[in-house]
């Protein structure tokens, strides 16, 4: 593939070696149809959405019930495979609205959507064209936006005049089949991270049962687990910090409940960003961070969500925690990597949910997080556990970071191959 500098503004500036010339200029309406045939007799009941991130799904599978009429469909739009669907809807992910084939067999979408169908050329090709940002250019020179910020609005007549610059069939058929080379490999990766994830769950509820148990280095098994409640195991502090006055005006880093989900997410460079806020001395002692602390969040919008935890593995010099937060300081030895896994397994989660109370807003007490009961190993049998459970993030952050990266690339070519 040879990357060049042209002047010509119809030719890529990534292109396959044996592919010359310009590109040439077309409207969408030249070489697609608009699609208005009508849901006649309510005869079609798969309603389709198309979504940023997904692109044309069913609508009951993503939103997990029916949202449109079930017995008011006559007015949908009939999409057939391989059809092309506009959604005016913009979002982070689809700035001007995004437009996906359907793969899916015979569906009706909202007449809020827009239906076209290519006459010629490569399918595969004009569906990685629109993965490109290049056709926002026209879209946002159309835009007529109205009372609603969220939909893009233009006169219909006006989108059919999108300008598509396209190569021969031959170079849509080459490029369709190298970008889909990308994503069957980007798609490889996801599937061996989920299936790595999978098999990490699977382990976890095997070793924290005790169904998988480990043994020393001289073959002998380890001690019996002790079942402790977490308040026999450590003691749990709230803040107040966040409404302390600046009468001394001691500038403390705050760790902040927005950033609490995995202990993976807290590093050095999360902690130099946390907020800036004042505390007294006194005050920094008994709400103070240091190594094997772990802070849950005992509040949630639902019962699911109490709970998430985050361990401390080095000590935060001026470092508090926000009174969105609970800290737990343990007051028998942990091995502290151990207490991250030991605090996200079902049996710990199950009981915090069930432990919540509230209405629109569920809440957890220091009393009930002390009576949390825990399973824990001898010390060496811990270590063994936290270290194969490391090994295997360590695997799944590897395989996220390829996916990343690949995924970073193919948004580069995305740009560089069409015009």
């Amino acid at each position: 593939m040879n990357q060049k500098n042209h002047s010509a503004d119809n030719i890529p500036q990534l292109r396959f070696p044996e592919f010359v010339g310009e590109w040439e200029m077309k409207k969408l309406g030249e070489i697609a149809e608009k699609r208005i045939e009508k849901n006649k007799n309510n005869s079609v009941k798969n309603v389709f959405t198309n979504s940023a991130i997904q692109g044309i799904v069913n609508q009951r599978d993503f939103f997990d019930k029916d949202i449109a009429n079930q017995n008011n469909l006559l007015g949908y739009y009939i999409v057939e495979k391989n059809d092309f669907v506009y959604n005016p809807r913009i979002s982070n992910y689809a700035p001007v609205g995004p437009i996906s084939r359907n793969k899916l067999e015979i569906g009706i979408m909202s007449p809020l959507y827009s239906v076209f169908r290519f006459k010629e050329g490569n399918y595969n090709f004009y569906e990685f064209y629109f993965q490109t940002t290049i056709w926002y250019r026209h879209m946002e020179d159309i835009a007529n936006y109205g009372a609603r910020d969220d939909r893009m609005s233009f006169p219909i007549g006006d989108f059919y005049k999108m300008p598509i610059t396209l190569p021969s069939l031959k170079e849509q058929t080459r490029i369709a089949n190298f970008l889909t080379a990308v994503d069957e490999k980007i798609q490889a990766l996801k599937k061996k991270k989920g299936l790595l994830e999978a098999y990490k769950k699977g382990v976890m509820q095997r070793l924290f049962s005790q169904e998988l148990r480990f043994k020393g280095d001289d073959g002998q098994s380890f001690a019996d687990w002790e079942v402790k409640k977490l308040g026999e195991v450590g003691v749990f502090q709230t803040s107040s910090i966040d409404k302390l006055s600046n009468e001394n005006e001691k500038k403390v880093h705050l760790v902040n409940y927005m950033n609490v989900y995995r202990h993976e997410n807290i590093n050095n460079e999360t902690i130099k960003s946390f907020q800036i806020v004042t505390a007294k001395d006194s005050q920094i002692t008994s709400c103070s961070l240091k190594k094997g602390d772990i802070l849950f969040t005992p509040s949630s919008e639902t019962p699911d969500d109490i709970g998430h935890s985050v361990v401390i593995f080095e000590d935060l010099k001026n470092a508090v925690f926000s009174y969105h937060l609970m800290r737990f300081r343990p007051i028998q030895e942990i091995q502290i990597l151990y207490s991250h896994y030991f605090c996200n397994i079902p049996s710990v989660l199950n009981q915090l949910t069930k432990l919540a109370t509230g209405s629109t807003r569920f809440t957890i007490s220091v009393k009930s997080f002390s009576d949390i009961n825990v399973s824990l190993p001898s010390l060496p049998e811990q270590t063994l556990i936290a270290n194969f459970l490391s090994a295997l993030d360590d695997k799944i952050k590897h395989n996220a970071v390829q996916i990343q990266k690949m995924e970073v690339w193919k948004k580069g070519l995305l740009q560089k191959m069409f015009v």
